[in-house]
């Protein structure tokens, strides 16, 4: 058995945005044309950004979600990159937005095989219907996330509020799975 160090990948950060003010949605979609808008459809606009690579929903409450970034900076600079532009547009905007990271997505490779039959008999809070899904689904409580889990040895992790969470977590989950011989490296 050799223990392989895990392979994590940051896929998705959302961040929430607040510039403690209403703005208009309508003034946006006239100042940038490349705005998407369908109020009849959704009542936020979606602002898009090149670099960093994300999607911004703009309300006209003056909240804001962004996602895509693939680190918690990039996220950070999305918004105020958002604002910046909406501000050089001729934009009122008041305040600095305060942002707060409300998801971390992580994709993860532990490099062995692990014993799903098993998961559901040796860990608690595990949910495992292979009818329904190959994956199971595990509740880790500190750090609070939520892994997928599947028996090629990949892992998908959701529901941190901190990068280092992810990390903090695999590294949980990993030695959990080999303390209770649930994981198989080749």
């Amino acid at each position: 058995m050799v223990k392989r160090k895990p392979v994590i990948h940051i896929q998705n950060i959302v961040a929430s945005a607040a510039l403690n003010q209403s703005i208009s949605l309508k003034t946006i979609v006239e100042k940038f044309p490349h705005t998407e808008y369908s109020p009849r459809v959704f009542p936020g606009l979606v602002f898009r950004l090149k670099k960093p690579k994300t999607a911004t929903l703009i309300f006209g409450t003056g909240k804001m979600v962004c996602t895509g970034a693939k680190s918690e900076k990039e996220a950070v600079q999305a918004v105020n990159k958002v604002t910046k532009e909406l501000k050089k547009h001729g934009i009122p905007i008041a305040n600095k937005p305060e942002i707060h990271i409300q998801n971390v997505v992580a994709s993860v490779e532990l490099g062995g095989e692990i014993d799903l039959e098993n998961v559901v008999y040796k860990l608690k809070r595990v949910m495992y219907e292979p009818e329904q899904f190959p994956g199971a689904v595990y509740r880790m409580d500190e750090p609070k996330v939520v892994f997928l889990i599947f028996s090629a040895g990949k892992l998908v992790c959701v529901g941190a509020k901190k990068e280092q969470d992810v990390y903090d977590a695999v590294n949980n989950i990993q030695k959990l799975l080999e303390e209770k011989d649930l994981i198989f490296y080749s």
